[in-house]
């Protein structure tokens, strides 16, 4: 049942997890299932609430799912990807307070569609992604307390990248995650957004945006020192293809209504190839 569980996982990882599964191939066998495991948790968590329907439907499965984790690790498995979650969390020793950090983050999405200020964004953004991160590097391996905060900050710069990359297609589905206070601030107004107006005003906006997310992925960096040599690895992979996604949004005059910005296939390859020597214990 475990082998399957992990191959269960392996698969969705492979099939969904576009920038994060060329990262996890620098990994160990061990470890990189692991990964998978966590990221199969995820992405089911994520598609539980995703798509039509009524919020209250959406809300009743979440809490399906919250009761099914309880189960799971319990080792009661109702899910495919079960043997494989309870495997990782006890093999690791993840901390169960971070998978019931992102199902809270999930469920913010089913009620909040925008954000007043930059401190209620940040709850989100540690929720969905800093809580990822945290429950990372305890399969990466740290020793170091501090690790914890850089990982922290690690999720939010990512997080803040996601959400610049994918604003015209939020703005779509009627979210703006961009803190009201702040398109107040530079005189851009959500009817500008959901219409996809590149103005000096938006260019302002975003450099603001650009440069906090750089401040958070600074502030992330002493991270990579304080892992094992493969999650040291695998960290610069995933750290380097966000880091490059920003530049991309930023070199495309933020261009973010008319396109996805993503890296080439060669640039991924890249990355990897460059953290090989972090990966072999060179640097």
């Amino acid at each position: 049942m475990l082998a399957r569980s992990y191959a269960y996982c392996e698969r969705l990882a492979r099939r969904e997890a576009g920038n994060f599964y060329h990262a996890f191939r620098v990994l160990p066998r061990p470890q990189r299932r692991a990964m998978c495991a966590l990221y199969a948790f995820m992405r089911v968590t994520d598609d539980t609430t995703d798509g039509p329907g009524l919020v209250s439907e959406k809300q009743s499965a979440l809490a399906c799912w919250r009761e099914q984790l309880d189960l799971a690790l319990l080792g009661d498995y109702v899910h495919p990807l079960y043997p494989a979650l309870h495997d990782t969390v006890q093999r690791y020793a993840v901390p169960r307070a971070y998978l019931d950090a992102v199902l809270d983050g999930v469920e913010m999405d089913l009620f909040k569609t925008s954000y007043e200020t930059f401190a209620e964004l940040y709850r989100y953004c540690y929720r969905v992604a800093s809580a990822v991160g945290l429950a990372c590097i305890h399969v990466w391996g740290f020793e170091d307390p501090k690790a914890i905060d850089y990982a922290e900050s690690a999720g939010i710069a990512l997080q803040l990248t996601n959400i610049l990359r994918d604003l015209g297609e939020d703005a779509g589905r009627g979210r703006i995650y961009l803190p009201k206070e702040e398109l107040k601030r530079f005189n851009y107004g959500p009817a500008q957004l959901h219409a996809g107006v590149r103005n000096e005003d938006f260019r302002r906006l975003m450099d603001f945006q650009v440069s906090r997310a750089r401040h958070y992925y600074a502030g992330a960096r002493p991270l990579s020192g304080l892992l094992s040599p493969a999650g040291r690895a695998v960290f610069q992979v995933m750290a380097g293809t966000y880091e490059s996604l920003l530049n991309a949004i930023e070199k495309s005059d933020y261009n973010v209504f008319s396109k996805r910005i993503g890296l080439s296939r060669w640039r991924k390859l890249g990355l990897v190839m460059q953290a090989m020597p972090a990966r072999l214990g060179w640097v």
